[in-house]
Parts: C-alpha cells; sequence; structure tokens
C-alpha cells in the first residue's frame, strides 16, 4: 500500500510541475505546494484521501507565496504607470504580439501570459496578454 501511495503522489507532484500555468511564480508556488502536500500528507497517513487533501492545502498555501513572489519581482522594475502597464496586441501569428508603444513585432514565446517585457526603442514595459 506504502508503495502505490508514493507512487500516486510522485505522478501527481510530477502533473502539477508540468502544466503550462506553471509559468508564472504563482503556478510555480502551487505546483511546488501541491507536490509537497501530497507527498506529506500521503507519508504521514498512508491514504489517498490525506494526499489529496495535503496537495489542495499545499496548492493554496504555495500559489499565496507565488504571489508574494511575483509582487517582489514586478517591483524591481520601479513604481508601475498610472492605470498599470500597457497590453501588447497580437501579430496574428502565435506568440508574437505589437508593442503599444510601436509597431515593432516581438516573440513573447517565452514570457508568460501577463509577464512583463520592455520596448527596446522606448524601454518602457508591456505586458503579454
Amino acid at each position: 500500500m506504502g508503495t502505490k501511495l508514493l507512487t500516486v503522489a510522485s505522478a501527481i507532484a510530477l502533473i502539477c510541475l508540468t502544466l503550462n500555468s506553471c509559468d508564472t511564480p504563482v503556478g510555480q508556488g502551487a505546483a511546488w505546494g501541491a507536490a509537497t502536500g501530497a507527498i506529506i500528507g500521503g507519508a504521514a497517513t498512508g491514504n489517498v484521501r490525506a494526499a489529496s487533501i495535503g496537495a489542495a492545502a499545499g496548492a493554496a498555501a504555495g500559489a499565496l507565496t507565488g504571489k508574494i513572489v511575483q509582487e517582489n519581482q514586478a517591483a524591481g522594475y520601479g513604481p508601475p504607470p498610472p492605470g498599470g502597464y500597457p497590453y501588447a496586441r497580437w501579430a496574428g501569428r502565435s506568440g508574437f504580439f505589437y508593442s503599444p508603444y510601436t509597431d515593432r513585432v516581438y516573440d513573447l514565446r517565452g514570457v508568460p501570459p501577463g509577464g512583463l517585457t520592455r520596448d527596446v526603442d522606448t524601454g518602457h514595459l508591456f505586458r503579454r496578454p
């Protein structure tokens, strides 16, 4: 029973870490929290129900921690402009967007949704939709 539980908890942890939402600090925090909670809940009690409760509690705590990390990273850019950072416009191809400041097209395939990018012409930051 213990080996099966460890296998299930490990599979849940692996699935959580491979989700697309894990590109942001909030997603990464939730994934690590869920994985850790599942492993601890399963190891402490030896049943799947406790592992799932541990995963849910860990995901919630991890998401809160990730949100704090994300806010601290954004604070490194300085105060946001009034109304927040503008969003880029889609350029017709997956992952490619127009800067809201210029008509330069940026390849933002590696930037998570909501992530900040600096316009090389103006030096201003904008968000990927």
